[in-house]
């Protein structure tokens, strides 16, 4: 990821609606969630999540898919992964036993091998 498109992703991500979708559909990956679905659950007018989902698409966040009237939405976990590789792909100098907390604190009782 370059520089240019991590700093799309963080402009889409400091929104307070937009982090709590992002958040909601990483916990329900890889299912995928109807945008009317989201706007309730987070107490949002739908045009407005409509705003936001589609930002957050935009910057490689989300992905949809129209299923008859309703659009679907899902976390895009490539692009998160792409994200949080270009956050991370200096961490501690190289030194991957460094890296173990970091690593520890993003995959709690995630992944096991770490």
């Amino acid at each position: 990821m370059d520089i240019i498109k991590a700093l799309s992703a963080f402009s889409a991500l400091s929104q307070k609606t937009r982090l709590e979708t992002f958040k909601l559909l990483i916990r329900a990956a890889p299912e995928r969630v109807a945008a009317g679905d989201l706007a309730r659950t987070l107490y949002v007018p739908q045009n407005t999540m409509s705003s936001h989902l589609t930002i957050l698409v935009h910057a490689g966040l989300l992905n949809s898919i129209r299923e008859g009237r309703s659009i679907l939405y899902s976390a895009d976990l490539d692009g998160t992964r792409a994200l949080v590789s270009f956050l991370l792909e200096e961490c501690c100098q190289g030194r991957p036993d460094e890296c173990e907390l970091v690593l520890n604190a993003i995959l709690p009782g995630c992944c096991s091998d770490y």
